[in-house]
C-alpha cells in the first residue's frame, strides 16, 4: 500500500508540472533550473508555515517568504528573481485550475481553492480507461488517447503532436517530441497499441473525412486535436466518475504506479523525459532495451492479459 502523500510531495508534484510547462514553452535549461531552485526554497518555507499543498498558498505566504529572505541578507536582485519565479508559479497554478485566481497579484484574499487533483489508483484508472464508447468514432479515439496518455506517461503537448508515423507497432515504440524540439523513444504497452490499432482501423478515417493530415488524433472536423480539446474530453469523462483530475494526473499516475510496483527512480525519470526530478543526481541514460524491459515489467498496462483480449 502506498504511503500517504505529504505536503512536500504535493509541492514537489506541482513544481514538476510547472517545470513541464516551462519546457513546453522552450525556455532555456538554465532558466528552468533557476525557477526550480527558487520554488523549492519557497515551498520549504510554506510547508514550515503549515501550508499543506499549493492550493492553500495565499498572499501572506509570499509576503512573509520574501521578507524572510530580505532579513537573511539576500540582495535586491536575488529577491526580485525569487519573486518573479513565484509569480510565474502562481500564474501556472491559476491557469491549471489549482487556484481560483492569481494570488501573486495585489488583489483581495483568494476564494476557497480547489483541492489538488489526486493521483488515481490503478482501479480508478481502469474505470476511466473503460469509459469511452468504442462503438463510436469519437469514443474509439478517446480510448486510444487515454491509453497512450497513461501508458506512455505523456504530456498533453506530446500526445497531440503524435503523427501516424511516430508509432512502431512491430517493435512497440513511440517517437515522442517533447521539451521543445527534443525527442525521446518511449515503449508502448499492448493495451495502447491495441487501442490505437482499433482507432486507425475503424475511427480515424471517419473523423478525417476528406482532409489530409499526418496528426494521429483528430477532432470532429478532421483537424488536429488541440490541447484545450483534449482537456474538455478528459474533463467530461472525469465528471462521469466524480473525479477531479487534469491531464497531468494521467502522467503522474503512470509514474506513481510504476514506482509502487518497484520501478527504479532513474527508469521513471527516463520514461517521463525529465532531466531533473527534484534531485541533483546526474542524469543516467538507459538503453532502449533496458527501458522497454523494465517498462514491461512494472507498468500495469504494458501487458495484455488473456482474459482482456
Amino acid at each position: 500500500m502506498a504511503k500517504p502523500r505529504t505536503a512536500e510531495d504535493f509541492f514537489a508534484a506541482a513544481i514538476i508540472d510547472f517545470t513541464d510547462y516551462l519546457h513546453e514553452r522552450s525556455l532555456a535549461d538554465t532558466t528552468i533550473d533557476s525557477y526550480q531552485r527558487d520554488l523549492r526554497g519557497f515551498a520549504a518555507f510554506a510547508v514550515a508555515e503549515g501550508c499543506a499543498a499549493p492550493e492553500q498558498l495565499n498572499q501572506e505566504h509570499i509576503i512573509a517568504y520574501l521578507a524572510s529572505e530580505r532579513a537573511n541578507g539576500k540582495s535586491a536582485s536575488t529577491i526580485g528573481r525569487k519573486a518573479s519565479s513565484i509569480r510565474g508559479f502562481c500564474r501556472f497554478l491559476f491557469m491549471d485550475r489549482r487556484q481560483n485566481k492569481d494570488i501573486s497579484q495585489n488583489t483581495q484574499t483568494p476564494k476557497r481553492q480547489r483541492p489538488l487533483p489526486q493521483v488515481l489508483s490503478q482501479a480508478e484508472m481502469a474505470k476511466l480507461l473503460a469509459l469511452p464508447d468504442t462503438a463510436t468514432a469519437a469514443g474509439c479515439r478517446d480510448r486510444a488517447m487515454l491509453e497512450m496518455m497513461y501508458g506512455c506517461g505523456l504530456r498533453v503537448s506530446e500526445l497531440i503532436a503524435i503523427t501516424v508515423h511516430d508509432i512502431n507497432f512491430e517493435l512497440g515504440y513511440l517517437r515522442c517530441r517533447g521539451k521543445g524540439s527534443k525527442e525521446r523513444i518511449i515503449p508502448v504497452g499492448s493495451f495502447a497499441l491495441e487501442a490505437v490499432n482499433e482507432y486507425l482501423a475503424h475511427a480515424r478515417g471517419q473523423l478525417l473525412k476528406c482532409k489530409h493530415t499526418q496528426e494521429l488524433f483528430l477532432n470532429r472536423l478532421g483537424d488536429k486535436l488541440s490541447r484545450s480539446g483534449f482537456w474538455r474530453i478528459l474533463e467530461g469523462y472525469a465528471k462521469r466518475l466524480g473525479y477531479d483530475i487534469h491531464p497531468h494526473t494521467l502522467r503522474h499516475s503512470a509514474a506513481t504506479h510504476m514506482m509502487e510496483n518497484g520501478a527504479d527512480l532513474r527508469v521513471v525519470q527516463e520514461f517521463l523525459g525529465h532531466s531533473d526530478i527534484m534531485t541533483t543526481q546526474i542524469y543516467t541514460h538507459l538503453s532502449r532495451g533496458e527501458l522497454k524491459q523494465v517498462y514491461t515489467t512494472y507498468h500495469p498496462r504494458a501487458k495484455m492479459h488473456k482474459n482482456n483480449k
